[in-house]
């Protein structure tokens, strides 16, 4: 067991959280290796839904705008509907990213080229890429080695988790998760739709679970549809024709003729969190470290501030002459993490089960809360500031990556 550091930094996980850890990383002047698993070749019809501080995250990684800005669309309003048909019903919430001083709250971007160009700019960056999965992990003398199934083994001073739900490196640490699950399957797809969408994001609150449709450019939008298990199974099954028909309906023709149905991919529902979120010079990022349900756009833009926060911290501590993958700084990434995942999963979780619930007093309790956000100005801003992820955009941004 090698006892010297090959590079500063590992990032394992091919996803979006991992990639960007690794620019940030890099961009920071440490040396990284990225251990991204096989290749996949199944297409990915996701979108993801990145806030304010999650494009400066990509700022500072070099990446936006650029060339990501021309396949995206910016979100100017977010709207939540009351489609529940309950006795309790709440009035239709609307948030304007000018009420909040922006020009949009975000921009939807499809994961089929954000991630590529992820890892491209990875690579600019002097990223190292290894396609291997990790087999084991151990530490000793200040340096974590990664065993990797190819045969060969990587050291690193710390290890960016970033491994997914089933984490091998969060199994190999150690570290315990607790997990809840859903009585329900999200159904990914795009679609194309004969009136404009005019930059709202309209969440529609169904006895199932959220159809939120979120703008794409064009006359094009993405849908999370949540869903029973079983009438989810019945949905993918359909033609494009008869989805199409369907979406509209549940849209309530609200973006007229739905046409031209995407690639779909389903997904069973679940909720998890690590006991802690950093141990044994491992850091988890993203799903390795929390699951939510799509709703709210929280997920993603977590793991960001998941990668954004370890980089930070990393930095400082490098700065001042300390071990960036020490204990000192392990405590305080789980506690900033844990400080803002925490809240952000027991308000998901409650909103999503009281959807499902079909409880009165739950209906009540949630039409009183989103009657209170829509006819009181300061406690709306609020939310929308915590909706973004903070009240301010990320230090990180502040500095220009290196080589942008």
């Amino acid at each position: 067991m090698s006892e010297h550091a090959d590079v500063d930094v590992i990032v394992a996980g091919a996803g979006p959280a991992g990639l960007v850890a690794a620019c940030l990383a890099a961009a920071g002047g440490f040396t990284t290796a990225m251990v991204t698993g096989p290749e996949s070749t199944r297409p990915d019809p996701r979108t993801v839904a990145l806030m304010m501080p999650s494009l400066a995250v990509l700022e500072a990684a070099g990446l936006w705008p650029g060339t990501l800005i021309e396949i995206a669309a910016p979100l100017r309003k977010l709207r939540l509907v009351d489609d529940t048909g309950a006795l309790f019903s709440a009035p239709e919430l609307v948030f304007s990213a000018r009420e909040a001083g922006l020009e949009a709250f975000g921009w939807n971007i499809p994961l089929a080229v954000l991630k590529p160009a992820l890892e491209e700019r990875a690579r600019e960056l002097g990223a190292e890429f290894r396609r291997a999965s990790v087999s084991g992990c151990s530490v000793k003398g200040g340096i974590a080695t990664l065993a990797l199934d190819d045969g060969t083994t990587l050291a690193g001073r710390l290890v960016l988790a970033a491994d997914g739900r089933h984490s091998p490196l969060r199994q190999a640490a150690g570290i315990g998760t607790v997990t809840w699950s859903y009585e329900q399957t999200a159904i990914a797809v795009s679609f194309a739709h004969s009136r404009p969408h005019h930059g709202i994001s309209s969440e529609y609150h169904k006895p199932a679970g959220p159809f939120t449709t979120v703008p794409l450019p064009g006359h094009r939008s993405s849908l999370v549809w949540m869903e029973r298990p079983e009438r989810a199974d019945a949905l993918m099954a359909l033609d494009g024709k008869a989805l199409a028909a369907e979406i509209q309906a549940m849209s309530h023709g609200e973006l007229g003729l739905v046409s031209d149905i995407g690639p779909r991919q389903s997904f069973p529902m679940s909720g998890a969190r690590a006991e802690t979120f950093a141990r044994h010079r491992v850091m988890l990022i993203g799903e390795a470290a929390h699951i939510v349900p799509p709703i709210g756009a929280q997920g993603l833009n977590m793991s960001f501030r998941d990668a954004h926060d370890a980089v930070a911290l990393m930095t400082a501590a490098r700065d001042k002459g300390d071990d960036f993958g020490g204990d000192a700084v392990l405590s305080d990434y789980d506690g900033r993490r844990q400080r803002d995942v925490r809240p952000r999963q027991a308000v998901i979780d409650l909103m999503n089960r009281s959807l499902l619930s079909g409880y009165l007093p739950m209906d009540a309790g949630r039409a009183a809360g989103l009657a209170a956000l829509a006819s009181f100005g300061p406690l709306r801003r609020f939310a929308m500031t915590i909706g973004l992820g903070g009240s301010s955009i990320p230090p990180a941004a502040d500095r220009s990556a290196t080589g942008s």
